[in-house]
């Protein structure tokens, strides 16, 4: 029996096209180990790190047995192959790579590393070679040269139009972006950012936040920083009146640039004028918490209020007096003169409440024609009492209403904490049945928890 025939001896007469196909696994082995060094290969799968050289490896072996004229071979090896109007496989190559972020290093890198696995494969099979053998070799540079050329016009074309893009998106966008270095200097500003801060685009440039005197730039140098450093997207806001004297309020989101080593080299900026936001959520807040007809505040906010005076109390000791109130004589106003005069009625109550009491004292509408007071540091209970007889005089005092007279007067019911309750729920309630009471007892007049229970 005869000896095993070599490898070599096996491959002597092989012509470089079918020796690629022959040997594709092991080359696109040795790719597949080289792409996972390329920092915008690693997310991709081993499908998506394949299938574009696999496709390059068929692709030149199919060239290297067309027949090629002495022209045709000298303008490849420049990589001006005529162009037949169809799109190549090296152009739809480059095409991905931008799309899928490669800069232009790394999709160079791919066809140096296949370049080199087929020479090494080819020339450890081969280790002399010579005529065809040579010719191929040759061949095969000039069309990875080929490729390379149609690779990166396809790249260059796809970013060149991008940019394009980017810089029209910069310029018609409502919303100031700048770009920052990493000491914090403007080296990018559109013209929403110039016309905000109401400069011309080289007085911004070179500049800092410090620089150009404006109110947030502590906090933003700070979270620039740590942007820097952290290499994480950042959101905030802050509030500054530009010399443009457009907006206040802002949101702003910063976020890294990284270079191709994966090192942050600048920060991109993108604020937002949330002025009308943000008064449009004040408003939103300050209609929930407050009655819409009088202003008061309502009986969310004042029990809210409640709440952090009794904490308050708990650590200070001072005491503190509830007054509970309802109007006599209300619905017969309403039911006379209409809902309109009883509207207007409530709001003129409010007002003689206000001038009852101090600018600490907390005033509500609790619902219909039911008010309350929170008297705090109230220390006597004469002075309490004080007090609430003020606004039983000044409820008493007649109303113009519809033009034409109107006499009420008020029910108040008086609780203090903690000696009548234990809690801003209960107090409220003490006080509420010590105002029935009065009102039972004849209304115009009032009445004391303690002495209510009695």
């Amino acid at each position: 029996m005869s000896a095993p025939v070599s490898l070599a001896r096996q491959l002597e007469h092989m012509r470089l096209a079918n020796f690629i196909r022959a040997e594709i696994s092991p080359i696109l082995q040795d790719w597949e180990d080289f792409a996972k060094t390329i920092r915008s290969a690693s997310h991709m799968n081993k499908t998506g790190l394949r299938d574009h050289a696999r496709l390059m490896l068929l692709e030149i072996a199919d060239d290297l047995e067309l027949h090629q004229t002495d022209a045709e071979q000298a303008a490849k090896s420049k990589g001006n192959e005529p162009d037949d109007g169809e799109e190549t496989w090296a152009e739809v190559h480059g095409g991905d790579r931008h799309t899928s972020g490669f800069s232009v290093m790394e999709t160079v890198s791919e066809f140096r590393a296949l370049r080199a696995s087929v020479v090494s494969l080819w020339t450890r099979a081969y280790p002399t070679i010579s005529g065809t053998q040579l010719e191929d070799l040759t061949r095969f540079h000039e069309a990875v040269d080929q490729a390379v050329a149609e690779s990166l016009e396809q790249y260059a074309t796809l970013k060149e139009m991008e940019t394009r893009l980017f810089g029209a998106i910069l310029i018609a966008s409502p919303d100031p972006i700048y770009v920052l270095d990493l000491e914090g200097k403007f080296i990018y500003a559109n013209k929403a950012t110039a016309d905000l801060f109401s400069l011309k685009t080289e007085a911004i440039i070179g500049k800092s936040t410090f620089d150009l005197g404006f109110s947030f730039a502590s906090d933003f140098q700070h979270n620039l920083d740590k942007v820097v450093a952290d290499q994480s997207a950042y959101r905030g806001r802050f509030v500054h009146t530009f010399a443009s004297g457009h907006g206040e309020k802002f949101e702003y989101t910063l976020a890294p640039v990284l270079d191709e080593q994966g090192n942050s080299e600048a920060t991109v900026c993108i604020s937002r004028d949330i002025t009308q936001q943000a008064l449009a959520e004040e408003q939103i807040l300050y209609n929930a918490q407050h009655d819409l007809l009088t202003g008061l505040p309502n009986r969310r906010l004042f029990m809210d209020r409640l709440e952090q005076e009794v904490k308050h109390i708990t650590r200070s000791s001072l005491p503190l007096a509830v007054l509970f109130m309802d109007l006599d004589g209300f619905k017969e106003v309403n039911d006379t003169l209409g809902h309109d005069a009883g509207d207007r009625l409530l709001c003129e109550v409010a007002e003689r409440l206000a001038e009852c009491v101090r600018n600490d004292d907390s005033i509500a509408r609790l619902g219909g024609d039911e008010f309350a007071v929170i008297l705090a540091g109230a220390k006597q209970r004469l002075g309490v009492q004080r007090v609430a007889q003020t606004i039983i005089d000044a409820i008493a005092t007649p109303f113009h209403i519809a033009r034409q007279p109107v006499q009420i007067s008020v029910s108040v019911g008086i609780t203090f904490y903690p000696q009548d309750a234990s809690s801003p729920v209960a107090l409220l309630q003490a006080a509420d049945q010590a105002m029935y009471r009065a009102k039972k007892s004849g209304s115009n007049r009032m009445c004391f928890h303690d002495t209510a229970s009695q």
